[in-house]
This record gives structure tokens, sequence and C-alpha cells, in this order.
């Protein structure tokens, strides 16, 4: 039982020299739970955004929790964790489901692996202290560099005692109890008269219900897309380019894809704000993986260049080859990324002639036709 840990892998996520299956955040998370979680019942332990399996999976072969319930915002997470469970020979000691009443109810310990955002951890922190039970202990690890005094701040609007442990190989927890129950403020919704949308966000998307400069430069060439029956925004987060897509061309037909959770709960909800609900399908899906070969004319993306706090150019390269996978030939790739990145040759080799169709310092788009 004590090796379970070392066995665990990240596949089917990235490999990289620099990241691993179980840091030193989990591993202080599961020593401080220790006891509260041999003192828990069956359901009565919950995780949430556990990388690859190895806080779920702990608490089961160290601290003998059963029938534990995890919500994990990224469906890598959950593939992996499904893997491990099932290389390690504890498929069945855990439930995956949604970060919501199901996840929290009658909760009495849970264990969080901080979210870079502070929105991701309010809205945590609301759904937990809305149905976890009354003792329930709520503990937050991340590493020191990425935690701040502001994340007490947010866990104290929905709890009434906060306390931070030591820190051990350069990570910390913090420790919340005393749930005070409130009215979830998730989604959240803006206006942005410019564009003529309603943006709608969970706390763990990317800008929230903002539109980040790069998404702005890819929606400004809108309109110099070729012709599209059907498009795919690959990584589609809040739903800015499906929605803008959809209301630019109105026999278009949209698929938003993400694999986060919180993406694509707010892609749905942009979608329906804007009336275009009937003209966008939104699916979790891991790279697009569900969508058939050669089945879209175009597609828009602004992806990644971060896995957690490390810069992996790798992330990207494989939302370059989904779309190269997806696309008719002669069909279209637009997507928006740092400049300093220099994405064009990649975007040449994997799917087909490059050209930059804008740039500035911070941004370039470019569009790469399918051979």
């Amino acid at each position: 039982m004590s090796d379970v840990l070392e066995r665990l892998q990240r596949a089917p996520d990235i490999e990289a020299p620099e990241l691993v299956a179980v840091d030193a955040t989990d591993r202080l998370l599961l020593d401080l739970a220790g006891d509260l979680i041999a003192a828990c019942g069956p359901g009565e332990v919950a995780v949430v955004d556990d990388n690859y399996g190895a806080l779920t999976l702990g608490a089961v072969a160290l601290h003998a929790a059963q029938d534990v319930r995890v919500a994990q915002d990224m469906l890598v997470g959950e593939l992996a964790l499904a893997r491990n469970a099932e290389r390690t020979g504890f498929s069945g000691t855990y439930r995956s489901v949604p970060l919501g009443r199901e996840l929290a109810a009658g909760a009495r310990v849970v264990l969080v692996q901080a979210p870079k955002a502070l929105d991701a951890l309010r809205e945590i922190a609301e759904v937990l202290a809305a149905s976890a039970a009354p003792d329930v202990t709520v503990l937050v690890g991340g590493r020191v560099k990425h935690m701040t005094h502001a994340m007490n701040d947010v866990l104290r609007d929905s709890f009434t005692e906060v306390s931070a442990s030591l820190a051990r190989q350069k990570s910390r927890v913090l420790v919340a109890r005393g749930p005070k129950p409130a009215r979830p403020s998730f989604p959240r919704s803006q206006d942005h008269p410019d564009l003529g949308l309603t943006i709608c966000a969970h706390g763990a998307v990317f800008a929230g219900t903002k539109i980040d400069i790069g998404t702005r430069a890819l929606v400004g060439c809108l309109d110099r897309m070729g012709p599209a029956a059907t498009a795919l925004d690959l990584g589609a987060g809040s739903g800015v380019l499906a929605a803008a897509l959809a209301r630019r061309r109105p026999g278009l037909t949209v698929l938003a894809v993400d694999q986060s959770a919180a993406a694509t709960a707010s892609a749905a909800a942009t979608a329906e704000a804007n009336g275009l609900g009937d003209r966008i399908r939104v699916i979790r899906d891991d790279a697009a993986a569900s969508v058939p070969d050669g089945s879209v004319d175009l597609v828009v993306c602004n992806p990644p260049f971060h896995v957690g706090a490390a810069v992996v150019t790798t992330a990207a390269d494989r939302l370059f080859a989904a779309a190269a996978r997806v696309l008719r030939p002669g069909g279209e790739l637009w997507t928006v990324y740092n400049s300093a990145l220099r994405y064009k040759p990649t975007l040449g080799k994997l799917v087909g002639p490059t050209t930059v169709a804008r740039q500035d310092r911070k941004f370039t788009v470019t569009v790469s036709t399918r051979r």
C-alpha cells in the first residue's frame, strides 16, 4: 500500500522532465489529513482537482478512505486517475462527480489542490460551504510561491476559521473550518457591447467573463476566414470564439470543445445567454478526440502554453495535431499565440502551409491550410 504513489503516471497527459504525477503538495495534504480521513465513514471524504489521482488513491491506500467523491476540472486528470486506479488495483474505490452538491453533501474532509485563479477557489469554497457537513475540514494545498494572502481572504468568505500549516518542501496547506452557506455567485456574466455578446464564466475559466487580448485578436480576423459549413472552437474556454462565429455566420454549425468542466459549462451558458444554444454544441473532450477525422471546415484555437506553472509548448502541439486530424483537406486552422513562442514552423509541419495574418509585439495570428 505504501508504494502506491510511486506507481502513478501522468498518462494520458503530456510528459516532460519538469512534470510529475505526484508532487510535494499531494504528499503534504495526505500527511496532514491522515487522522481526519481515518475517522471518516464511507462517502465522507471528497477531493477537488486531484491532478493524476495521488490524493484520491493516497486517501484510499494510506488512510483507508471509502467511497471517495472526486471532482476534477480537467478531463485528462479524470482519465489519469482511472488508469492509475486500475494499475494499482483501486478501481471502484471512488466516484467521479461534478463540482456541486453531489460532491460536497455530507463531506467531513475535503482535500483540494489549490487552483491558480482566485475565482476558481472561491467557487470551490462556495460549493463546499453550501453542502458539506457542519464539522467539515477543508485542506487546500499548493506551492508556497503560488499561494497568497488573498486565498485566505477568499476562504474566509465561506468559512469562519482559516489557518495555515508550516511549509514543507516549498508547499503549504490552508485549513478551513466552520462553513458559512450562502447563495452561489457562479456562473457570472458580463456584457460586451463592442462584440454584441454576453460572456458567462465559472471560476476556473481563463480570463473569466473578460475577453483576453489574444482572443480579441482572433475575433478581429473572423471576416477573413474561409467559407465553412462546420467550425470547431478548439479549447473553447468561456465560448467567446464559438459565440462570435455563430453570431457572425448564421448558417454555420459550431462545435465548442474543451477538456475543462468549468469551460464547457461556461461555453454552454454563453451560448444560451446569446440565444445560440441551438447553434453551438459543447463537448467536454481531450483534444477533440470524439470529433471525427476530416469532418470540420474551420478550426479556431487560442491554445494554452502553460501546464500548471510550467511553460510547455507541447500543450499547444497536441491541439495543432488535433486540428490537422479533424480538418478536411483545404480547411483552415486560425490560431493566436504569444509572438515570442514562434509556433509557425510547428504549424507548417503538423497542419500545412502557414501564413501570418496579423502580428504585433505581443500576439501573432496565423492561418494554416490543411494539406
